[in-house]
Parts: structure tokens; sequence; C-alpha cells
């Protein structure tokens, strides 16, 4: 169970990390328009990364 919690947080990270090189990428006309998109996809995965910990942490103390 601990190396699902594991991989589900580096797999995370991971996406986060690759949104935001992809995001800093293009010239800077683009990467103005975009600057909102990509405070809004950060807030998405930390809303989703909070909540899935919360989630497997409820799962862990309800029935482990």
């Amino acid at each position: 169970m601990q190396v699902a919690i594991i991989l589900v947080i580096i797999l995370g990270v991971m996406a986060l990390i690759g949104t935001m090189l992809i995001a800093g990428k293009g010239d800077e006309n683009y990467r103005e328009k975009t600057k909102r998109n990509s405070i809004n996809l950060t807030v998405i995965y930390v809303v989703v990364i909070l909540l899935s910990l919360i989630a497997v942490a409820i799962y862990i103390w309800r029935f482990a």
C-alpha cells in the first residue's frame, strides 16, 4: 500500500513539473497569454493531490 501511495505522489509531482516546463516555453506573447492557464492548472494539481491524500488517509483509517 505504501508503494502505491509513493507512486501516486511521484506521478503527480512529475505531471506538475512537466506541465510547468511545457507552459514556460514559447514566445513572450504566448507566455503572457498562458500565465493564467498555468496558474489554474497548478491550483487544480494542488487540490487534486490534497484530496487524493485525504481520501487515502480516510481509506486507511476506515478499512485498515
